[in-house]
């Protein structure tokens, strides 16, 4: 039972513990009661999400906090319902890979969302509840022996979510690597390594952020005292990871996507809380960001290590350019946050570091030459500014038949009918924003000015999922398909699905990153892992280059990659890949120089430029699609 208000409000509420947030220990009749059931029924029972209580973990509520606890309390409830209803749309679809990756992982960074924002309605006017983050992972369970039971703290090797190999998933589909941030009663490295008999064993080094402190005033202490024993711990909890993955610790991305990026992810939003503590108490927090990352080493003395040299933080190359394939030649994007914050609790990041003056900027755009048979023409669609307001946070390409399945907000421009509902059938009917009468449907995710109120604070994709700030509407949007440099180009099939990008590329890795950010005037130089600072009169500029070549049978594929590729370096397609018209999606906008702006983002995912990414379903009729291939490889500009 939960007492919200305590004392001067007399508001109780009991049994807060929603279908599928499961007291394991306060209701032991009730799976009883489902196990008896199913056998009565001579059935196993269907399959559930099953998450812990939150209610259950939490102290007394003070008055002033009561109403958004209860509102978070009553979302996590809406959560696990919209998880169990896409459970029952997919049941036989992927096996245990996609039930993890369209259920469990994106149900977990909206827990984990909520529960951060529960902790801080508390922590604000009393003592901040420890934990909290260990019950936002959840199970599904079949059958009568599981069905309401499920453990109060998942394991630690369940927090990260991530799979044995570096993911290729499309956007929305990636691994989610969780907040590794809980506390932990004892530091798990020692009986991880009792348990491994190696004193030589692998252990994770971590670069010290007490050393890198300034003088802490009193009023910041407590604060940064308690996270810095935070850290220490998710060092020990990241080690018992590690120990746990046995021979597999030697591949590197194994490590990579189950230790060091979640360890990252955790590392990032408690050096967060700390410079956020520092900068109330008026100290200066600076300097900070590069110690989120860590590394694995052999042999003892691991830990919190002494920071490295300031040239080695792991700032990236703001110079590289997206090459062909979508890899990235430049270091790991930067994984700090910022302080910005929403009036309901919601976003961390981007941080100060995300942000470079385009003129430091060294020229890094190479385009290969036009060969003998190239196809040297254009063609436009001009399909307005998102005008008429079309925005939603679902997917309709990754996350088919889900509301919220991007928990970002994306701009719509194009087909009128685009949602996570839309189907074929309903894109070739709707409207078009599109002058020449192309319907179809190009998005990507809503750029905010941050520190201005957002008239989504209070909803999913917005401020319920860390997405704080105004909306900003871009200055101009072009939507262009270009020829091949080495070939003719054939016409797109009808409902082809692109996407270009990766929106969890800071968990994931740079693979499969491809959205590029610059100026105008300064479009020779173009970022992928930071946002500009332009000068003055210059508009911020964003690209997106979609892959250009493609397999001639599928319009779509299991990770929505696979039947695309992009060209090589001198523009040429793989064997069984045939040119089609390269789409380009290219958005400017009118934002104060400097930091302050971002792009809605997974909560995980700290708006980083670097997962910035672009969608697109082609529903051109034939007659359209017939005219812009001529226009194209006849060399005219139409």
């Amino acid at each position: 039972m939960l007492a919200l208000g305590g004392a001067g409000v007399g508001l109780v509420l009991a049994s807060l513990s929603p279908a599928g947030q499961v007291p394991g220990r306060d209701a032991p009749l009730s799976a009883s009661a489902v196990s008896a059931a199913s056998r009565l029924a001579g059935t196993t029972a269907a399959p559930t999400v099953n998450c812990p209580s939150v209610a259950d973990e939490l102290p007394d509520v003070p008055a002033s906090a009561a109403d958004e606890v209860r509102r978070n309390l009553a979302l996590l409830d809406s959560q696990i319902a919209e998880a169990n209803k896409r459970l029952v749309a997919t049941q036989g679809q992927g096996g245990s890979d996609f039930v993890r990756n369209a259920i469990l992982n994106p149900l977990k960074s909206k827990r984990l969302a909520t529960v951060e924002r529960i902790a801080g309605a508390i922590g604000r006017v009393a003592e901040r509840p420890e934990g909290l983050e260990n019950l936002a992972g959840c199970a599904v369970r079949t059958g009568s022996a599981s069905a309401g039971q499920a453990a109060a703290t998942p394991e630690p090797s369940a927090s990260g979510g991530a799979s044995d190999q570096p993911s290729d998933q499309g956007a929305g589909q990636g691994q989610d690597a969780a907040d590794p941030s809980a506390s932990a009663s004892a530091d798990p490295s020692a009986s991880a390594a009792a348990r491994s008999g190696n004193s030589a064993r692998r252990t994770v080094n971590c670069p010290s952020v007490a050393d890198k402190l300034p003088e802490v005033p009193s009023a910041a202490q407590r604060e940064v005292q308690r996270n810095l024993t935070l850290l220490d711990r998710q060092i020990g909890q990241a080690n018992q990871i590690l120990a746990r993955l046995g021979s597999r610790a030697g591949n590197a991305g194994v490590v990579r996507n189950a230790v060091l990026n979640p360890l990252r992810i955790g590392r990032s939003i408690v050096i967060n809380r700390i410079a956020t503590a520092l900068r109330r108490a008026g100290a200066q927090a600076t300097g900070l960001s590069g110690l989120a990352t860590c590394t694995v080493q052999n042999g003892a003395g691991g830990g919190q290590t002494p920071s490295p040299e300031p040239s080695a933080s792991p700032t990236g190359d703001p110079s590289a350019s997206p090459p062909p394939g979508g890899g990235d030649p430049s270091a790991s994007p930067s994984a700090s946050p910022s302080a910005s914050a929403s009036p309901t609790g919601g976003a961390t990041g981007p941080s100060p570091d995300d942000f470079v003056d385009i003129r430091r900027v060294q020229p890094n755009v190479n385009r290969p030459a036009d060969g003998a048979n190239a196809s040297r023409g254009t063609f436009s669609s001009r399909c307005g500014r998102n005008e008429n307001g079309h925005f939603n946070s679902d997917n309709v390409i990754v996350a088919p038949g889900v509301t919220n399945g991007a928990h970002h907000v994306h701009d719509y421009v194009g087909n009128l009918d685009t949602s996570g509902f839309s189907t074929n059938d309903s894109l070739q009917a709707a409207g078009t924003t599109c002058s020449n009468g192309d319907k179809s449907t190009h998005y990507w995710p809503v750029v905010r000015l941050q520190n201005q109120r957002g008239n989504d604070a209070d909803k999913a994709g917005g401020g319920l999922d860390g997405n704080v700030g105004r909306i900003v509407r871009p200055a101009s949007v072009s939507i262009t398909f270009r020829g091949n440099p080495t070939s003719k180009v054939v016409a797109m099939p009808l409902f082809l699905r692109i996407i270009t990008g990766d929106a969890k590329s800071f968990t994931n890795g740079p693979t499969n990153a491809n959205a590029s950010w610059s100026c105008t005037g300064f479009e020779n130089r173009q970022l992928k892992d930071k946002y500009p600072i332009c000068p003055r009169g210059s508009q911020v500029v964003r690209t997106f280059k979609f892959q250009s070549c493609w397999d001639g049978k599928n319009i779509d594929s299991a990770n929505h990659r696979t039947h695309v590729a992009f060209a090589a370096a001198d523009g040429s397609c793989a064997n069984g890949f045939q040119a089609i018209p390269a789409l380009e999606q290219r958005i400017t906008y009118n934002v104060p120089p400097g930091p302050g702006f971002a792009v809605d983002s997974f909560p995980e995912q700290l708006h980083k430029p670097i997962t910035d990414h672009g969608d697109f379903i082609n529903v051109m009729s034939e007659a359209l699609m017939k005219r812009a291939v001529d226009c194209i490889n006849t060399g005219r500009r139409c």
